[in-house]
């Protein structure tokens, strides 16, 4: 029987590939049952992503969105981070903000009639299936910092339901004269879902929130974690030392084995006062 229900996610160059096998073997560890589409540019070789095929998952090849040369240049590379410079974290030479607008590209997966989307750069530690249940549009709030940070979106996890009319509203609303989406993404969604439901912050549970928000973080309670800025697999990043115990964790997932038991992994040090 054909399932309805899809786990996707979105890898344009073959770094987010790697970081997709540890994401898709993570979502297959969870014991979930739904599909896993994996969505591809022509930017990822074959000899990555057969590793994901390998691991059950199906390949889509998708391409950028059909968006005017104006769109383009305002939110290129050098313009996105010129007007809103990563001041917290640093993001991989890879990062190109354009390509973030792809996912949008899920809204065409009409053969599913519900979709978790997950980025790349994100592990599930345990089974999330339950959400397949929530509303659209449904995201977990985007805190690592302060509890401020409740009031926006972040678009690493999110509820949704394919739709053709939806996808073809998304393409008009997005690309109108003038537009800017300053986070890319994740401000065009808080737009376009203006009552957006959110998600426990346990469901995308960012790796910032380790040192910033310790007292937040409970083994228990943590269902998806989310390496943004900085990724697992960079070489001695600025933050791989604080980030250390998480780090490991999404190696043992890119590597299949050494799992560790989750009770047993240590709490993040608080702050000191």
């Amino acid at each position: 029987m054909v399932t309805k229900k899809a786990y996707v996610t979105l890898v344009t160059n073959d770094d987010y590939a790697m970081a997709a096998l540890a994401l898709v073997r993570s979502i297959v560890l969870s014991g979930s049952k739904a599909d896993i589409v994996v969505l591809h540019t022509i930017a990822v070789s074959i000899s990555s992503l057969e590793p994901l095929a390998e691991l059950g998952a199906k390949l889509r090849a998708v391409s950028h969105l059909p968006t005017s040369d104006e769109f383009n240049h305002r939110h290129g590379k050098q313009k996105i981070h010129a007007n809103s410079p990563f001041l917290k974290g640093e993001k991989p030479e890879f990062h190109t903000p354009l390509d973030n607008f792809i996912k949008l590209r899920l809204w065409e997966l009409v053969e599913y009639e519900r979709i978790i989307f997950l980025d790349a750069d994100t592990i599930v530690i345990r089974n999330i299936d339950k959400l397949f249940s929530y509303p659209e549009f449904s995201a977990a709030p985007n805190v690592y910092e302060t509890v401020a940070d409740f009031h926006r979106l972040n678009s690493g996890v999110f509820v949704a339901t394919p739709s053709i009319t939806t996808f073809e509203n998304m393409i008009k609303e997005l690309d109108t004269p003038n537009a800017y989406w300053r986070r890319t993404d994740q401000s065009f969604l808080e737009h376009f879902f203006p009552d957006w439901h959110g998600l426990p912050v346990f469901y995308n549970m960012l790796q910032y929130v380790w040192f910033n928000l310790p007292e937040l973080w409970e083994w228990k309670s943590v269902h998806v974690i989310h390496y943004q800025y900085e990724k697992p697999w960079q070489e001695d990043h600025p933050k791989s030392e604080q980030l250390g115990i998480l780090i490991n964790l999404w190696k043992a997932y890119y590597a299949g084995s050494d799992i560790p038991d989750l009770d047993k992994l240590p709490s993040p040090p608080h702050k000191a006062t």
